[in-house]
């Protein structure tokens, strides 16, 4: 009997101190995210400061304050501050392989913040993974596809390979190549192109646009016309200058092709 109440007095001093361990815990979690989300809001109400850098900064102080967190949960176990510094500095080796792809990320995500090849809302490919920046924090890279998919890069991928971002200019080039029969004239189906060009507002008048005979195909003579818009404005004016220019065709008796073959026979 003794021996189980003297069991029960040596544990219940743990358990005091795993219970206040699991609450700072949870506080701190709390907390952490408290704060994180008022640095962000903070700083991106600031119009002189790029939001990529307040989200980038609020997964800082999130870790910053875990970090504290977790010193505090080993103090009440009663590990000191100094014997933690002191043990990781022993291990410092092993926690350096073993985590060397995240100190990675960590890097990575420093110098993509200090060189910004993209910011938060801009369409990129990275290392040929495209979508939408939503956010970057201390560690990854999270995109949105246009078909709403969520995708993680770690940014030691990201900052490690090719980047394309095509928001980054306020303008862009739309290419349309347009193959009309053989038998059309080339210089009227360039004049309806230019009508049609010229009529939507969002095509720019400088850099003019530029309409050109560049292939003759096997069953088409293909024009291409480039015209230069606002970066917003690319895949609306793609598809709808696709669509106004083969109706105008239609409409002026442009016709395009199907692929077809001509069936030569030689009398033996």
């Amino acid at each position: 009997m003794e021996q189980v109440v003297e069991l029960t007095n040596g544990a219940w001093p743990l358990l005091l101190n795993a219970g206040k361990a699991l609450i700072v815990l949870v506080l701190g979690w709390i907390a952490a995210g408290a704060i994180s989300g008022m640095v962000r809001r903070r700083i991106n109400a600031t119009p002189q400061i790029d939001p990529t850098l307040g989200n980038f900064v609020a997964s800082l102080v999130k870790w910053v304050v875990l970090a504290m967190v977790l010193v505090a949960v080993l103090g009440i176990f009663g590990i000191q501050a100094t014997s933690i510094v002191a043990i990781l500095g022993a291990a410092s080796l092993a926690i350096g392989l073993a985590l060397q792809g995240t100190l990675s990320d960590l890097a990575a995500g420093v110098m993509l913040v200090v060189f910004r090849p993209y910011k938060l809302g801009q369409y990129v490919d990275i290392g040929g993974t495209a979508g939408t920046v939503k956010d970057l924090n201390l560690f990854t890279t999270e995109l949105v596809t246009p078909d709403n998919v969520q995708i993680i890069v770690p940014n030691g991928q990201s900052w490690g390979s090719v980047i394309t971002n095509y928001s980054a200019h306020e303008t862009r080039r739309v290419d349309l190549v347009f193959g009309i029969d053989y038998g059309d004239s080339a210089d009227k189906a360039i004049e309806i192109i230019h009508s049609v060009t010229s009529a939507d507002k969002r095509v720019l008048a400088d850099p003019e646009p530029w309409v050109k005979v560049t292939n003759l195909g096997d069953s088409s003579v293909d024009l291409t016309a480039r015209v230069w818009c606002a970066a917003d404005d690319y895949w609306d004016v793609k598809f709808e200058l696709t669509k106004a220019v083969k109706e105008a065709f239609d409409a002026k008796g442009i016709s395009i092709p199907y692929p077809h073959s001509v069936e030569i026979k030689k009398e033996a």
